[in-house]
């Protein structure tokens, strides 16, 4: 069932990863792997949409959203993969509004508010 308990929870845990990607960005070093990272359905977000029935994956919000997640994780790990490799200023260029992660970030936020708003 879709909730607004769950997309407040998608789009904390979603924002936790910017300050994860700065630390990795600063340590070189990361608990998560960048295979593991750029996969969408280990998050539990991730989880929770893929188990949404038919009807809620049928609605416009859950394609958009889904999309937009799956690109979200696309783009976490590269921008971890360039932390790890120790390419801080590429790796902070990503991060910014218009690098391909904040603008991603950016999107995937606008689409769980407005689907929230829609519930």
């Amino acid at each position: 069932m879709v909730s607004k308990e769950a997309i407040n929870s998608a789009i904390n845990n979603h924002s936790i990863w910017k300050r994860r990607l700065i630390e990795a960005i600063d340590s070189g070093k990361s608990e998560f792997q960048v295979s593991t990272v750029e996969k969408d359905n280990v998050c539990e977000f991730g989880k929770w949409l893929s188990g949404l029935t038919a009807m809620a994956k049928g609605s416009e919000d859950f394609k958009k959203v889904n999309e937009l997640h799956s690109q979200f994780h696309i783009a976490a790990a590269s921008v971890l993969d360039l932390a790890l490799r120790s390419k801080k200023e590429a790796a902070k260029d990503q991060l910014n509004f218009n690098g391909s992660f904040g603008e991603i970030s950016s999107k995937l936020t606008v689409a769980l508010s407005n689907w929230k708003k829609k519930l």
